[in-house]
């Protein structure tokens, strides 16, 4: 079973948490949902996680991100146990990916990696070229790339020329969270493009419309292959998340 936790009201969560419910349901498991109210306080949420922590027959535990200002994440991400960490932020597990050791992978990076398996199972040699450094996609990205034996460029606000970088890239992947960023004179011809950004822009008529952190329509003509927004990385989370909880339950299984 996957508890999955939401703090709040905020509505990109909450259709998030409403997608990875059904989703999870759908595939034949069971799905726990607590939706806490705003004004849940830090010890509040640390104990439901220490209740869940302690229940055999939870196998896997998800904290909807982001949290309320008063609510210190880390904390909470440390909190949950190792063994039922679905999304694979706890540090410990955090370590065993940096070292190439087996724990759970998050899930946006793992989709990803299976995104690019689909196009080009071979990725030795290839330099791939990740844009945003985040503890959820760029820096896991850095190691699973890595022992896929990538040579790996991690770009971030910091960094000088930025395009220069992007158009040395095999494979890019682009988490930064600005809209249309990535122009199509910034990517080599033939490139593979793996989009995760996902802004809600207005259009001139005032309706509203999904977009990613890359030009799709200028850039889908010179790429080798792009994933879209919405519609691309999002269902490959939703899949790895399931694929995570499967086999902590399996693992739980085994062990107990």
């Amino acid at each position: 079973a996957l508890a999955v936790v939401l703090v709040g009201n905020d509505p990109a969560s909450q259709v998030y948490v409403r997608n990875k419910i059904k989703k999870t349901e759908a595939a034949g498991m069971r799905s726990v949902a607590y939706d806490l109210s705003e004004t849940t306080t830090q010890e509040g949420l640390m104990h439901l996680i220490q209740q869940l922590n302690q229940d055999k027959a939870i196998h896997a535990i998800l904290v909807q991100l982001p949290l309320p200002l008063h609510i210190n994440s880390h904390e909470v991400i440390c909190a949950i146990a190792p063994e039922k960490d679905v999304d694979g932020f706890h540090p410990v597990n955090v370590g065993l990916l940096s070292t190439g050791k087996s724990g759970v992978v998050p899930c946006t990076p793992l989709g990803i990696i299976k995104l690019l398996a689909g196009v080009c199972p071979d990725l030795t040699g290839m330099h791939a070229v990740v844009l945003g450094r985040s503890n959820i996609v760029g820096k896991p990205l850095v190691h699973l790339l890595s022992q896929a034996n990538c040579t790996v460029s991690l770009l971030h606000s910091r960094t000088r020329d930025i395009s220069s970088y992007v158009q040395q890239a095999d494979i890019l992947i682009v988490a930064v969270g600005k809209p249309a960023m990535v122009q199509a004179d910034w990517i080599k011809p033939g490139a593979i493009i793996i989009d995760v950004g996902i802004n809600r822009i207005i259009l001139t008529d005032g309706t509203q419309k999904l977009v990613g952190d890359v030009d799709f329509a200028q850039v889908k003509n010179k790429a080798g292959a792009i994933t879209p927004v919405p519609g691309g990385v999002g269902p490959m989370t939703i899949a790895c998340l399931l694929e995570n909880t499967l086999n902590l339950a399996r693992k739980h299984c085994v062990t107990k």
